[in-house]
């Protein structure tokens, strides 16, 4: 169940030249956290979603980011329900239902069991004049205040896969220390594949601080292309 602890406003979302814009309390338009990532992402990684596009299909490349996206909202939808309640609900008998409800199971067994507090769920940040986006969770993990992001792959990751997920972390928490002169410096992403691997990765101290200078360089980058 949730504490309110911080008023957690929504902010209204725009598109600007096909990106995705946040129009926040100030007057401003901050282009999300992803329209960032993306638009500075390297060029190896460029390259390597291109010929994973070329080695599968465009037409397959589609229908797997589609049915991923799909499962990723189901996932989301009943964990959100479960932080808003404390119950997860029944899937009934569509498959695909079933599915993201048992991964969402596996992610409140393994993850959500060490969340001591939920302060806020699908929470709108921004940082002034930078940036906005918004997190799945903000609370307390094991005693800490931290940023709590959840994701659904198709197959388990490596640590060096997940690298961005790591600075949307660090953005979110910044976000929220710009906006409620809070001091979170811990981010946790908790992950679980359709075949039911659960995986989890807690961002904090030197390796927090780490990548918070990377992606500040990288909101950097984006504003220098213009």
């Amino acid at each position: 169940m949730l504490i309110e602890r911080y008023n957690y406003a929504p902010i209204n979302r725009k598109t600007i030249d096909g990106k995705r814009h946040y129009a926040t309390p100030d007057g401003g338009a901050v282009p999300s956290v992803t329209t960032i990532l993306d638009k500075t992402k390297s060029k190896e990684k460029m390259q390597a979603l291109a010929n994973w596009k070329k080695r599968v299909g465009e037409e397959k490349a589609q229908q797997i980011v589609t049915e991923a996206a799909g499962r990723g909202t189901r996932m989301h939808k009943w964990l959100e329900d479960y932080v808003m309640t404390g119950e997860i609900g029944t899937p009934g008998s569509n498959p695909y239902s079933a599915q993201s409800h048992r991964m969402a199971e596996l992610v409140i067994e393994h993850g959500l069991k060490n969340a001591d507090e939920y302060w806020g769920t699908e929470v709108p940040l921004y940082y002034s004049g930078l940036y906005a986006g918004t997190t799945d969770l903000v609370g307390v993990h094991n005693g800490t205040p931290a940023i709590l992001d959840f994701k659904q792959t198709n197959k388990p990751k490596k640590t060096e896969w997940v690298e961005d997920y790591f600075l949307q972390l660090c953005a979110y928490a910044h976000a929220h220390n710009n906006m409620f002169e809070t001091n979170i410096n811990k981010g946790v992403i908790l992950m679980c594949s359709k075949d039911y691997q659960y995986q989890e990765w807690i961002l904090e101290g030197a390796a927090f601080d780490h990548y918070s200078n990377i992606w500040f360089d990288r909101v950097a980058q984006y504003y220098e292309q213009g």
